[in-house]
């Protein structure tokens, strides 16, 4: 079976309306003068993580629901202007959308309109498998319906990967993910204690033959071959400026150098390298790093 597509991304596609406040958390007060500017603009996890994909070089088709919406339509223009297959679902509840309160030091919080997914959401069974099997891989994000895409996946025969992001390591929205790929990434923010527990746990009870922590500044926690390494961080070229994006940009390299076949050790510092590269650019531009940058990077920084 002809495998025409490097990476499958479902879900995660949708709107951030970006504004810069002058810190985090924001105190109350009746008005704020924001400079510079509120902006929307296409961009959320799938968006993201196959834009990185695809500006690595990488045959990247992204696949989720859109809403008939204006929002919609910015997301189709991303993936026409960086040349992104992508296939739509209609999505009766519109497309997802969200607000990213930006600090001065670039952390973010992130406010997400839950109504634009229904309990009753699905993307065809037909097309999910239609695609994965041509696809070599397949990456999912937690939105809404993914989680029932997953048996299909696993049947087609392709290897999955998910984010959990700020997993705190019991919620079973997302515990349901961790279980059901190969590689897991997530974030350490919300977990409490050691995070090489919770990564642990997730490769004893589920299927994942790789763990990826981000532990933003700190660098990076791997679990692979059951030791848990530290990654440290990669400086940035130039200082960082916003956090949007960084841990979507630090899966899609990990990916790249571990379907070209590199360590586990050499994919996270190909994921780092793209992390800390993803803090410096604004979060109202969608700018991924290259695969020249990156291995120009990757082969001057230590192992």
């Amino acid at each position: 079976m002809s495998r025409d597509i490097d990476v499958l991304v479902l879900g995660g596609a949708g709107v951030d309306t970006i504004v810069h406040v002058p810190e985090l958390p924001l105190p109350y007060a009746d008005s704020y003068m924001i400079d510079p500017g509120i902006r929307t603009r296409a961009g959320q996890t799938g968006d993201f993580v196959a834009l990185g994909l695809s500006a690595l070089g990488l045959r990247t088709h992204h696949l989720d629901l859109l809403g008939a919406d204006p929002e919609g339509d910015l997301v189709r223009a991303f993936h026409r202007d960086h040349g992104i297959p992508l296939t739509e679902v209609p999505g009766p509840a519109g497309t997802k959308r969200a607000v990213n309160l930006v600090g001065p030091d670039g952390r973010r919080l992130s406010l997400y309109d839950s109504t634009r997914a229904h309990p009753d959401d699905r993307l065809p069974e037909p097309t999910v498998r239609a695609l994965a099997e041509t696809s070599r891989h397949a990456h999912v994000s937690i939105t809404q319906p993914c989680a029932h895409a997953l048996p299909t996946l696993r049947e087609a025969g392709v290897t999955i990967s998910t984010d959990l992001h700020n997993w705190d390591g019991k919620n079973p929205y997302q515990e349901e993910f961790a279980l059901a790929a190969d590689i897991v990434f997530l974030s350490t923010t919300a977990l409490t204690g050691d995070p090489a527990r919770t990564m642990r746990a997730i490769a004893e009870h589920g299927r994942a033959e790789l763990v990826v922590a981000t532990a933003g500044a700190q660098g990076a926690y791997l679990l692979a071959d059951d030791e848990v390494t530290h990654i440290p961080p990669v400086t940035p070229p130039s200082p960082p400026i916003d956090s949007n994006g960084a841990g979507d940009a630090f899966a899609a390299a990990f990916l790249y150098g571990w379907l070209n076949r590199e360590t586990p050790q050499r994919a996270a510092l190909y994921g780092s390298i793209a992390g800390a590269h993803a803090c410096t650019v604004p979060s109202t531009e969608a700018e991924a790093i290259t695969r020249g940058e990156l291995l120009t990077r990757a082969g001057t920084a230590p192992l």
